[in-house]
């Protein structure tokens, strides 16, 4: 009988395990200073990092040694007015107002595959000349998850570097035209058991009935915490709002009686690219 991913990280079948990541680490200064204050005061297990964002390198020098950081994957460059762009050459990823594409329809029209290879694989290794020790890939914005022409690049680049990758649980193969949970686990690419593809700016709600409705194995549950500066609310607009109500959320002590309550036992995916690499 094949082991449960609960069970090959040494836990009961029965047990619950949640990861609670923090997106857009390098984003800004405010996502900088939310993220690390969530990883370092408050619940928040591990962070993923915007290699191309302005604040990137400020966030890869700040972390701490043990700190579990992934590599949030970026294509896209959403803001009107605040931009990033690809750290290679790669023309089919530059948009006519500077930086990557605003839209995933925009993304997916033009990028060439073999040009997100070469942005993505040189965005993890940048990382890790930062001295980031990474521990896992999450795509912003899910740009190459439900794509299969850009889904190939995620799992090459999962097995390439031997690291374990976020993915959706709420999406069927049928809605996304292809079994991708199925092809990633066939490569041996390890990932949470359950993922809500749902996102939305202010995620107290979402996140405790996450917890309220907890099953057996590994959850991941994602936040996108930032402090409250005049830098993040002139970038986002209203959005602020929710990633400064996610920081606090993370940091809260009414989160950790929440997670108390579920019985449910905190990881990192530190732990998961062990068990990808033990094999």
């Amino acid at each position: 009988m094949t082991s449960s991913l609960a069970e090959r990280l040494g836990h009961g079948p029965d047990d619950k395990l949640v990861i609670l990541s923090c997106d857009d680490l390098g984003a800004s200064h405010s996502s900088n200073m939310g993220v690390l204050s969530a990883l370092h005061e408050g619940a928040a297990t591990c962070a993923s990092l915007m290699v191309p964002a302005a604040w990137a390198c400020h966030a890869a020098k700040n972390t701490r040694p043990g700190d579990d950081i992934g590599v949030h994957l970026t294509l896209n460059s959403e803001h009107a007015c605040y931009r990033w762009g690809p750290v290679t050459h790669a023309p089919s990823l530059q948009s006519g107002e500077g930086g990557f594409p605003r839209t995933l329809e925009d993304l997916w029209e033009h990028a060439d595959p073999a040009e997100v290879l070469r942005e993505l694989r040189a965005q993890i290794e940048r990382a890790a000349v930062w001295g980031v020790d990474v521990t896992h890939l999450a795509p912003h914005l899910s740009a190459i998850t439900l794509r299969p022409e850009f889904f190939d690049v995620y799992l090459e680049l999962a097995f390439e570097f031997r690291l374990p990758i976020r993915l959706p649980s709420t999406i069927t193969p049928e809605q996304a035209g292809f079994p991708f949970r199925q092809l990633a686990a066939d490569e041996g690419v390890v990932f949470p058991d359950h993922f809500d593809h749902d996102w939305r700016a202010g995620s107290r709600e979402r996140v405790f009935d996450a917890i309220a409705r907890l099953q057996p194995g590994v959850t991941e549950i994602h936040v996108q915490p930032a402090i409250d500066t005049p830098e993040v609310r002139a970038l986002a607009g209203e959005a602020a709002d929710g990633w400064i109500a996610d920081h606090e959320l993370v940091v809260s002590n009414e989160l950790r009686a929440e997670l108390d309550r579920s019985g449910a036992t905190l990881i990192g995916f530190r732990e998961l690219r062990d068990v990808m690499r033990a094999g």
